[in-house]
C-alpha cells in the first residue's frame, strides 16, 4: 500500500498567521503503528510557533513556542482537538506585539 492522501487544509488566521493540516494513511510501522503520516502546524509571521507531526523515525511529537515535547497519539479526531487547542492557548499578541 503506498501513501493515500486523506486530507489538507490552509486556513489563514489573520494577515500574519496560518494553520496548515496534512494528513496521509500509510502502512502501519514500528514508528507509525497508527497507520498515519500528519503534519498540523500554526505559522505566525513565517515561523512555526505549534506543530504537531510524526516525522521519519522520531516519531510522534509536538512543538510548542521552540520547544519539542513527545506526544501520544490518540487518534485524529484527539489530535485535531489538541491542535485546536494549543492555538486558543496561544494568542496572537505574544507573538505579533
Amino acid at each position: 500500500m503506498k501513501a493515500e492522501f486523506v486530507y489538507y487544509e490552509k486556513r489563514y488566521l489573520t494577515n500574519s498567521s496560518f494553520q496548515e493540516i496534512k494528513i496521509w494513511k500509510i502502512p502501519e510501522s514500528k514508528d507509525k503503528p497508527h497507520g498515519f503520516k500528519y503534519s498540523f502546524v500554526y505559522i505566525i509571521n513565517g515561523k512555526r510557533v505549534i506543530g504537531y507531526d510524526n516525522a521519519e523515525s522520531k516519531g510522534d511529537h509536538k512543538h510548542y513556542k521552540g520547544t519539542e515535547y513527545p506526544y501520544k497519539f490518540q487518534g485524529l479526531d484527539k489530535l485535531w482537538k489538541d491542535f485546536m487547542h494549543d492555538i486558543e492557548r496561544l494568542t496572537e499578541e505574544d507573538y505579533e506585539g
